[in-house]
C-alpha cells in the first residue's frame, strides 16, 4: 500500500511539474502581453478590470466608466482577450469581461524572474541599490 501511494504522489508531483511548465510564461506569450497593453486605452480598460476582479464588468458599464466608444472598446477587449490578458463568458444576454489574473501573475514572474541575481528584492535591499 504504501509502495502505491508513492507512485500515486510521484506521478501527482510529476503532473503538478508539467502543469507549472505549460502555464509557464514564456517570451512569445510576454511579448504578445505586452504589446497588447502598449497603448493607452487598453491599459486602461485591463486596469478596470482588475479591479472589478473577480467578478468582471459587462462592455457597456466599461464603456460608461472609462468614456469609450463601443465600437472602439471591442476592439481593445478583442486584442486583450487574444493576448490571453482577458476571460470573456456570455451570462444569459451580457458578457462579462474579466482579467486572467493567472497570466498576469506569470507575466509579471516573467519579467522578474532575474531580478536581483536571482536573490530575494526585499525593501530594505532595494532601497540600498540604484537599480533591482
Amino acid at each position: 500500500m504504501t509502495l502505491h501511494w508513492q507512485r500515486a504522489s510521484k506521478r501527482n508531483l510529476d503532473i503538478d511539474s508539467l502543469f507549472y511548465k505549460l502555464r509557464k510564461m514564456n517570451e512569445k506569450t510576454a511579448v504578445a502581453a505586452l504589446a497588447a497593453l502598449a497603448q493607452d486605452a487598453r491599459l486602461r480598460v485591463f486596469r478596470a478590470l482588475v479591479g472589478a476582479a473577480p467578478e468582471g464588468m459587462t462592455p457597456s458599464a466599461l464603456s460608461a466608466m472609462l468614456d469609450v466608444p463601443a465600437s472602439t472598446l471591442s476592439f481593445h477587449l478583442k486584442e486583450l482577450v487574444h493576448a490571453g490578458l482577458l476571460t470573456v463568458e456570455r451570462e444569459s444576454r451580457n458578457l462579462y469581461y474579466r482579467p486572467a489574473l493567472d497570466q498576469m501573475t506569470d507575466l509579471l514572474a516573467f519579467l522578474t524572474d532575474h531580478c536581483c541575481h536571482g536573490q530575494s528584492c526585499g525593501p530594505g535591499k532595494a532601497r540600498r541599490r540604484a537599480t533591482c
